[in-house]
């Protein structure tokens, strides 16, 4: 199964997103992912952007949330 994640490039400051942490299983469904707004972007990685979140939290981004 393919995942279509957005790329660095596609993300900006402000922007909410589902991330997984570093140390959780992206391919997991046991783990939920983290919902928050990005506070910088970092770069691409295999796992999906890696961003930190304003909360401080850093993990690879998922996908972009479009409704809250």
């Amino acid at each position: 199964m393919s995942i279509d994640r957005p790329t660095a490039e596609e993300l900006r400051q402000g922007v909410t997103v589902e991330i997984v942490q570093g140390d959780q299983d992206v391919e997991s469904t046991d783990q939920e992912p983290l919902v928050g707004e990005v506070a910088t972007v970092y770069e691409d990685d295999p796992d999906g952007p890696r961003v930190e979140r304003k909360s401080g939290v850093v993990g690879h981004v998922q996908s972009i949330v479009t409704d809250r």
